[in-house]
């Protein structure tokens, strides 16, 4: 058995000249053929040395035999040099002796080539390989510095050479000689040498030296070298991965080494895109954990692996798998991923293994604050740490990346960059890609879900057909998740990539069939878009998924036929769907005859309209639906012609049939109800014009709904009025699409009365039965709904005299719904009609009865005689209770006055019955363009018959804005949470067309209403101002007509809230949305005063900021004030990160408002809950923007709350009017809460702060801690009980600021300012102190709404002591600190008995400190060790405080 070889040094003490017997040693190569060659015959001194060692030299192409162990040869051959007698001359003699044998080229090769050992009959345990002639010399120490000369001076010869004809690379053998010596006998040399031969040699000399180093050199010279080398490294980039190979082995200081990766870190840039690997490996393997974050953002920073690809490049990548690429280009494509693969290997295997690194990576990442600031990397990284898992990475790349999406930093843009760039390397990563959508999608978050859409998509259109395949089958899991969110999200996701990739979707449609088998968790809109999906693949224009169509026919039937409602639903929304399918446009029509798609294809469509049709037209429910869904796919203008003209002929002539009737001189029939016809418009045509139909059908839908039997007859065809506005909905889209907008044919339904009844019934609607009631509660929901849809219709129509009807109509609407208001109010129990069908029923329910606010009010009131009780107890003094309970009553009170006028009034609020409304379009709201005329204009001029001028009322303008602001509520604004086992359609019902638009779409539709919406603004400003200049500044003056000051105030609200919501829409902060937002803000800007130089952001902003402050003067409530407050805190934001300016107007405006009186239309102080919370968050908005927010609460606190004390009872406050009695708790609570807040954002104390620095620090606190002694010490005057619950949690969690970071900030300052401490620490002790008494206070009054906050208080104040004492033995100051007893007081500061029947006289006085005085809380701090030293201390203390109340 031959063994591994070891390397070992000559014994430099052995002299003696004794052969030892060779070891068996394994070789590393084959040695040159054995045949028999011939030996040099020259007899030198170097020959004839070798030979009687045991080296026999050959010529030609023949290896030197070696005839015994190495070892052996080595000691031989320098014993006899050293015997010899002409030694050391001899030396020289051997050594031109082996320069003239290396002069021949083949010798020198020989010398370089392993020697092959002489076998011999008698030596059979010789060894198959041994080293070359050269290397054994270098081993002899005598020897080696003239050898290595040698070789040096022969590379030369050699270095331009390449590769020879044997295969052999002379440089490159010559290096690995010097490498693993035993021992260098000058390194110093060596490396010269070494370092000279680099900087003469060529490139590919220049590597191999390079490479070699680490394994020539020895660790002394290592440093030296890394410096050279690192020189080299910034002189020739072509070195790059040599040289890092080189430091990479070598070893180094840390100092050094950083200094190098410096280096490295400054040529990255210019490193070619093969190196880079090399280069990121050395980076990340040379990090410690003290620089890391800091390297690694440097290396984020210089890595650009956008450029790594050209553009062309990039797209021909993508494209390769479908092999549209030409082959020419392939290999540079190829290389390049196959970089970007191997760097991004690199930093895998850095993350992997170094847990410094990977939070290195995530912490480089989070602090990228800015959009363009992402780059492709961070991306790549975040899939590498997820796909790794290594150190719990992969939470961390989670939550990193939804901070990223939720903060709109990195987006869709820079995904499609990824994907598009490095498709291959990210196939890579498709696992990880797919967990992190399917992860995003599940979020709670509404923010990230739609980057989860962008990531499916983008790994479906990238990937192979296996990718593609998981992807949808996530989808399809998502969709039977039940959840809705996830829902909604697949299915459009779904829906997206059929219309964008119908042939790779057509394969996976057995997936999607799945679906059909969880439709009873899906709500109708869910529905709708899952036929939508299943139609796009089965009958799509290619049909490649027409497998499945005999399955969704099967599905259809079935779910139609079913009699239960919500089945039919499913079958009613999906046959609709399905024919949107089939019956689509085409572009290649065949034998059509006038339409787009083949005969059997229009019969199939035509018949399955009408197997719908026969099985909803028993139900009016359904058969509203079918209308409705009917509706909005003839809307799309994507149907055939053909199929386009069948449906709107038979819609039509079904109209007329079913809803519309000739008028004659009397109306025949009896109904619970006189008939009359009322609201005609066409006054000329009173007599044979048409009518709606309405009382006489609803009457008979009435009796039919009595008669359960004929119900249930599914044969006789059911009008119902239920039907009326969905079927006039449809009939108008099917003339809009038949004459482009035209709806002359149908125009005379614009004008056309109902056939009612006397609205006069409602005055007297009490006398009324129940059944009665009722029907006109109905009838009242059906005209209304009918004039909806009619003003829908025509509300794009030009012509002037359609204009004034439609205006005329809203007038209709805003009067029947104060009717209908009235109406409810005397009809508990009341369902009202269905308005919106492809909803549950279930789902949308009327309110519990018409008098619920009063129950309310009941609630609210029996919730403050429960109260009462714990707060009499609140304090001994009746007077005082009565002072500071005022605040809580005036809660209850208002909604208590509210509901008895509501009775009253007998109305009731119409926002709960919202869903029994239909909706209204968006397109409606261009109504808004009609000018606006004041109520009594309208009674003076309206009267005539020739208008020039169409012009909406206030209560109309009410109407309008109230719809907008709703459809913005729910189309803009942030996706509110689900309450609690409530689904999504709660919040969805009454928008389902609103759906159909995207948020851009909407956001549009604003920016052409935006100046109308300024012009009403102006409008509204106007009548204010001119009210007040005609009345001398009173609101509430003799004459004013006090209904349209209210409407024109709840409008002047509604503009406002309407641009807040626009405004605050989150999508502004995308940068395809940013010129949208620049055109919005132009248009406020223009507003002011034209500018034909295009503004930058910034002066827009500015130029609307300016705008809006000048309605400033004229706001009439302070709801409205808050509103333009909260407008002008969302733009300011717009100007850029320099807004001071623009934030101290918006605090100056915050206190103009809180310093003005605010009055009621009727002429009261405005106040009630809704007061209260205005008033907070405008309160709140002012505290946080103001430039010194302690000063601001010294300010109220000092003066204004001092002020409302000495005044009377229903007095306020003379330099703050908002801060009275009643809201004296809102204001109180708000400025314990920001001033927590502004402490928590003072730095802490840091010991190498300069004096500077510390003193104002100093300062800060001094300020915050009088600020919170003032608050604290208003507990005496006002004591009630939300008072004292506000002081115990916001006291507690100063104290915990106070205890986290001003601590710190006294240990660092104490010697320095031991005054400005010990003062500061004085003042905190009184208020730490009252805190204390309010505890004991709370315990003996037994309320658990405030003894519920004592014990995380107690453990703070006691922690706070001990802190203090800690501080003092920091500064070695700790004998000025002493314990004693702090009595149990109340709020009047006298002593609780029950807790001190038996303390002796002399520990009746509190405990104090010389330096800096503190208390220990309660009896718990009674031991008599604290008490003794207490005593022991009194004698020494220079200062002492009285610690009386």
């Amino acid at each position: 058995m031959m063994r591994k070889k070891k390397r070992s040094s000559v014994d430099k003490t052995e002299s003696s000249a004794v052969l030892e017997v060779p070891k068996a040693k394994k070789g590393r190569t084959g040695g040159p053929s054995k045949s028999a060659v011939r030996v040099a015959n020259d007899e030198s001194v170097f020959v004839q040395f070798l030979r009687e060692a045991g080296v026999t030299l050959k010529q030609d192409r023949t290896s030197n035999e070696i005839a015994l162990d190495q070892i052996v040869f080595q000691k031989r051959l320098q014993q006899s040099l050293k015997k010899n007698s002409r030694y050391p001359g001899i030396i020289q003699e051997f050594i031109t002796g082996l320069e003239s044998h290396i002069e021949d080229p083949q010798s020198f090769r020989n010398c370089l080539l392993p020697c092959v050992p002489r076998h011999n009959d008698e030596d059979s345990n010789s060894v198959s390989y041994q080293e070359s002639l050269m290397r054994l010399l270098l081993g002899i120490e005598i020897l080696q510095t003239p050898v290595i000369n040698i070789l040096f001076e022969k590379l030369p010869e050699f270095m331009f050479e390449g590769v020879g004809e044997d295969g052999l690379n002379i440089p490159r053998i010559i290096m690995n000689q010097l490498k693993w010596l035993d021992r260098v006998m000058d390194s110093t040399d060596l490396a010269n040498k070494l370092m000279q031969l680099v900087s003469v040699a060529s490139l590919e000399v220049q590597r191999d030296v390079i490479t070699s180093l680490p394994e020539i050199l020895e660790d002394s010279q290592h440093g030296d070298i890394a410096r050279e080398l690192n020189l080299l490294l910034s002189e020739n980039t072509q070195l790059t991965v040599p040289i890092l190979d080189a430091l990479s082995s070598l070893n180094l200081s840390t100092a050094l080494l950083a200094e190098v990766r410096g280096a490295v870190m400054t040529t990255l840039c210019a490193v070619q895109l093969e190196d880079l690997p090399v280069v990121v490996k050395f980076i990340l393997h040379s990090i410690s954990s003290t620089d890391a974050t800091e390297v690694v953002t440097d290396l984020r920073k210089k890595l650009e692996l956008e450029l790594c690809l050209p553009p062309h490049m990039s797209s021909q990548s993508c494209s390769r798998t479908k092999g549209s690429t030409s082959t020419s280009s392939l290999p540079a494509v190829s290389s390049s991923q196959d970089s970007v693969s191997l760097v991004l290997d690199a930093i895998k295997s850095a993350v992997r293994f170094q847990k410094i690194i990977s939070e290195a990576w995530l912490k480089a990442i989070e602090n990228v604050e800015d959009v363009e600031d992402h780059k492709v990397i961070d991306l790549l990284v975040l899939f590498i740490l997820h796909s790794i898992n290594a150190n719990q990475s992969r939470r961390g790349a989670e939550r990193v990346l939804k901070v990223k999406v939720r903060g709109a930093l990195i987006q869709e843009a820079l995904l499609q960059k990824t994907f598009k760039s490095h498709g291959q390397v990210m196939r890579g990563y498709f696992p990880s890609i797919l967990a992190l959508a399917q992860s995003l999608v599940r979020s709670s978050d509404g923010c990230v879900v739609p980057f989860a859409g962008h990531l499916y998509k983008q790994a479906f259109t990238t990937f192979d057909s296996y990718c593609q395949q998981e992807v949808v089958a996530s989808l399809v899991t998502h969709v039977c998740s039940g959840l809705a969110a996830e829902v909604d999200v697949a299915l459009e996701l779904l829906c997206e990539l059929v219309a964008q990739r119908p042939k790779e979707m057509a394969l996976y449609a057995v997936f999607i069939k799945g679906i059909l088998d969880y439709m009873d968790n899906l709500t109708p809109q869910q529905i709708r878009c899952l036929f939508q999906l299943l139609g796009g693949v089965a009958f799509g224009a290619e049909q490649q998924g027409g497998h499945i169509q005999d399955d969704m026919h099967i599905v259809i039937r079935k779910q139609l036929s079913s009699a239960v409602l919500k089945y039919k639903r499913i079958g009613i929304i999906g046959a609709v769907m399905v024919v949107g399918s089939m019956g689509a446009r085409r572009n290649n029509p065949e034998n059509t005859q006038g339409g787009t798609l083949p005969k059997e294809t229009q019969r199939q469509v035509i018949s399955l309209l009408e197997l719908v049709r026969s099985c909803s037209e028993a139900s009016p429910e359904a058969a509203a639906l079918y209308y409705d869904e009917l509706a909005k796919l003839v809307q799309t203008g994507k149907l055939d012609p053909l199929i386009q003209a069948w449906i709107g002929k038979s819609v039509l002539e079904d109209f007329q049939e079913d809803f519309v009737v000739d008028l004659g001189p009397e109306i025949s029939g009896s109904f619970p109800l006189p008939a009359t016809v009322m609201y005609n418009l066409d006054e000329d045509e009173s007599q044979g014009g048409i009518a709606v139909n309405l009382l006489p059908l609803l009457a008979q839908d009435l009796i039919l709904r009595a008669d359960k039997n004929q119900v249930q007859d599914g044969g006789k065809r059911c009008v119902s009025p239920l039907c009326l506005a969905p079927f006039f909905r449809l009939l108008r889209l099917c003339e809009e699409v038949q004459y482009n907008g035209d709806l002359e044919e149908i125009d005379a339904l614009l004008g056309c009365p109902l056939i009612l009844t006397d609205m006069d019934v409602v005055e007297k609607m009490e006398s009324l039965s129940k059944m009665e009631r009722e029907f006109v509660c109905s009838l009242l929901f059906h005209t209304i709904n009918w004039f909806r849809e009619v003003v829908n219709a025509f509300c794009q129509q030009k012509d002037p005299e359609m204009k004034m009807k439609v205006v005329t109509r809203l007038q209709n609407i805003t009067y029947l719904q104060s009717l209908l208001e009235r109406s409810l109010a005397v009809t508990p129990g009341f369902m009202p009609p269905l308005a919106t069908f492809d909803s549950d029923s279930t789902d949308i329910t009327a309110p519990a009865s018409a008098t619920a606010p009063a129950k309310k009010a009941k609630r609210d009131s029996g919730g403050k005689k429960r109260k009462a009780p714990a707060s009499k107890n609140s304090s001994a003094d009746s007077s005082q209770l009565e002072e500071g309970t005022e605040a809580e009553e005036t809660q209850q009170e208002p909604s208590e006055k509210e509901a008895e006028k509501e009775k009253e009034k007998g109305g009731v609020n119409l926002s709960a019955y919202r869903p029994f409304f239909r909706e209204l379009d968006m397109e409606v709201l261009g109504v808004l363009h009609c000018g606006m005329l004041s109520r009594t204009l309208l009674d003076t001029e309206l009267n005539s018959r020739v208008r020039e001028e169409v012009q909406l009322g206030p209560a109309e303008l009410v109407f309008l804005l109230e719809d907008l602001w709703r459809k913005l509520d729910f189309s803009l604004a942030p996706a509110k949470k689900a309450p609690f086992l409530k689904g999504k359609a709660d919040r969805t019902v009454g928008f389902s067309h609103l759906q159909r638009k995207s948020m851009r779409e909407v956001a549009d539709h604003c920016l052409q209403l935006l100046p109308t919406l300024c012009t009403h603004l102006e409008n509204c400003h106007n009548h204010f101002q001119a009210l007040l200049s005609e009345n001398q500044g009173v609101v509430d003056a003799l004459g004013v007509d006090l209904k349209e000051q209210q409407l024109m105030s709840s409008a002047y609200q509604l503009l406002l809230q309407v641009l807040l919501c626009l405004f605050s829409w989150s999508g502004f902060g995308q940068p395809e949305h940013r010129a949208l937002l620049k055109s919005m803000l132009g248009v406020l800007a223009s507003r002011l005063k034209e500018e034909e130089a295009e503004l930058s952001m910034e002066q827009l902003v500015r130029h609307s900021f300016e705008y809006l402050l000048n309605f400033r003067a004229s706001i009439p409530s302070l709801s409205t004030a808050l509103c333009l407050t909260q407008l002008l805190t969302v733009l300011a934001p717009c100007a850029g990160p320099n807004h001071t300016a623009l934030r101290e107007q918006i605090a100056s405006l915050a206190r103009r408002f809180l310093c003005q009186e605010w009055v009621s239309a009727k002429g009261g102080r405005e106040r009630g809950n809704k007061y209260n919370d205005t008033l907070q968050s405008l309160l709140s908005i002012y505290l946080a923007r103001a430039d010194d927010v302690l000063k601001a609460v010294e300010e109220i606190a000092g003066e204004g709350i001092p002020e409302l004390i000495n005044a009377a009872k229903d007095e306020s406050s003379r330099t703050w009017p908002t801060l009275h009695r009643q809201t004296f708790l809102v204001f109180y609570k708000t400025m314990m809460a920001e001033l927590e807040k502004a402490v928590r954002k003072i730095p802490p104390g840091k010991q190498h702060d300069s004096t500077e620095v510390q003193s104002e620090k100093l300062l800060t606190w001094n300020l915050a801690v009088r600020d919170f002694h003032i608050l604290i010490n208003l507990v005496k005057v006002f004591d009630s009980r939300p008072v004292l619950t506000v002081c115990l949690k916001y006291g507690r969690l100063f104290l915990e600021s106070f205890l986290r970071l001003g601590m710190p900030l006294l240990d660092f300052s104490f010697k320095k300012h031991k005054e400005d401490v010990q003062s500061l620490l004085k003042t905190f002790q009184l208020s730490t102190r009252q805190l204390h008494h309010m505890c004991g206070h709370s315990k003996i009054r037994q309320d658990t709404g405030l003894t519920n906050h004592v014990p995380a208080l107690k453990k703070s104040l006691e922690q706070f002591v001990y802190r203090v004492k800690a501080m003092l033995t920091l500064n070695h100051c700790q004998e000025a600190f002493w314990l004693g007893n702090l009595k149990n007081r109340d709020l009047k500061g006298e002593e609780i008995l029950s807790q001190t029947a038996t303390q002796e006289s002399e520990e009746e006085e509190d405990g104090e400190e010389g330096e800096n005085q503190q208390e220990q809380s309660g009896d718990e701090e009674s031991d008599s060790g604290s008490r003794k030293n207490g005593h022991n201390k009194d004698q020494d203390d220079e200062e002492m405080t009285d610690e009386s109340d």
